[in-house]
C-alpha cells in the first residue's frame, strides 16, 4: 500500500474526480428528483471546495496523513498484522466521523456550522462538498486527534479519506439504485435514497442516517430511518427559514453560521 502514501495527493484527487464524474453522469441519466440544477447553485457548492482546501492548507501545519507517518498511538503498542491494522483504523475513523456528524446536529453551538450543508434547496452530487470552512477545519482537528490517539498506518488514513470523499459524493447523488439492489445494498452501505432522508425538511428525518459510508453505525446506534414520510421524488429538501435564494449565495453561506433565524432548525 506504499503507493497510496507516496502519491497520496494524486490518489485522493484522482478518486474524487472519477467518482464526481461518474455520479454526475448517473444523476443526469437517471435522476430521481431532477431539481438539482438551478443556475449558480452547483457553482456555489463547488466554490466551497476551493475555500475549504485553502483553509486546510493554510490553517494546518500538517494534515492527517503526515501525522500518521510520525507513528505512535494505540495501534503501535501491539504488533498487529498490516491488514488488521488497516481494517481497525478505517473502522475507528469511520465511527469517529459518524459521531462527529451526529453531534453536529445535537450540539447547539455546532449546528450553525453544519446547517450550511442542510440549507441546500436541492440535493445532488455537489451537495456532497457543501460544507462551511469552519466545519471542515473542526473536522480536521477531530481527525488529527483520532489519528494521534490511534497511530494508524498512513495507508489506512489515505484509504479512509478516499472512502469518505467517495461516500459523500455517492450518497448525495440525485439517483437511486434499482429496488432489488437497494434492498441488499442498504444492509451494508448508506445509499442515496437513505441519505436523501437526512436532507428532509422534517426534524425527525434530518436527525437520522448520519453515516457517510456504512449503515452499520446507524443500525447499531438506532439512528437509521428506512423511509421518509413523503415520497423521495417530491419530499421537501432544506431548512425552513433559509429558503430565500439571496441567503444562499457563496458570501451569504460563509457568514450564515453567525446569523440567526426565527426558524433556523428543521420542523418536527
Amino acid at each position: 500500500m506504499s503507493i497510496l502514501v507516496t502519491h497520496e495527493g494524486w490518489v485522493r484527487f484522482g478518486a474524487f474526480a472519477i467518482v464526481l464524474a461518474v455520479c454526475a453522469a448517473a444523476e443526469r441519466t437517471w435522476p430521481v428528483r431532477g431539481d438539482a440544477r438551478p443556475a449558480g447553485r452547483q457553482a456555489v457548492n463547488l466554490a466551497l471546495v476551493a475555500a475549504n482546501t485553502a483553509i486546510l492548507r493554510i490553517g494546518f501545519p500538517f494534515l492527517a496523513v503526515e501525522l500518521a507517518l510520525r507513528g505512535g498511538g494505540l495501534l503501535g503498542t501491539v504488533a498487529w498484522p498490516p491488514v488488521v491494522e488497516v481494517v481497525l483504523a478505517v473502522t475507528a475513523l469511520d465511527l469517529a466521523i459518524y459521531w462527529q456528524h451526529r453531534l453536529m446536529h445535537r450540539i447547539p453551538l455546532l449546528w450553525p456550522l453544519h446547517r450550511v450543508h442542510h440549507t441546500d434547496l436541492a440535493i445532488d452530487v455537489t451537495t456532497g462538498v457543501r460544507f462551511h470552512p469552519l466545519e471542515i477545519a473542526l473536522s480536521m482537528g477531530i481527525k488529527l486527534g483520532v489519528v494521534a490517539l490511534l497511530g494508524p498506518p498512513a495507508a489506512a488514513v489515505v484509504l479512509f479519506e478516499v472512502l469518505l470523499s467517495a461516500g459523500s459524493l455517492f450518497t448525495h447523488t440525485d439517483t437511486a439504485l434499482p429496488a432489488a439492489v437497494e434492498r441488499m445494498a442498504r444492509a451494508a452501505i448508506i445509499t442515496p435514497s437513505l441519505h436523501r432522508i437526512h436532507h428532509s425538511v422534517r426534524r425527525d428525518e434530518t436527525d437520522s442516517n448520519f453515516g457517510f459510508t456504512t449503515s452499520l453505525w446507524d443500525r447499531l446506534f438506532r439512528s437509521l430511518r428506512a423511509t421518509p414520510r413523503d415520497p423521495e421524488r417530491t419530499m421537501p429538501i432544506g431548512l425552513p427559514g433559509w429558503r430565500d435564494p439571496s441567503s444562499l449565495g457563496l458570501g451569504a453561506l460563509l457568514v450564515q453560521p453567525f446569523r440567526s433565524c426565527d426558524n433556523g432548525s428543521v420542523d418536527a
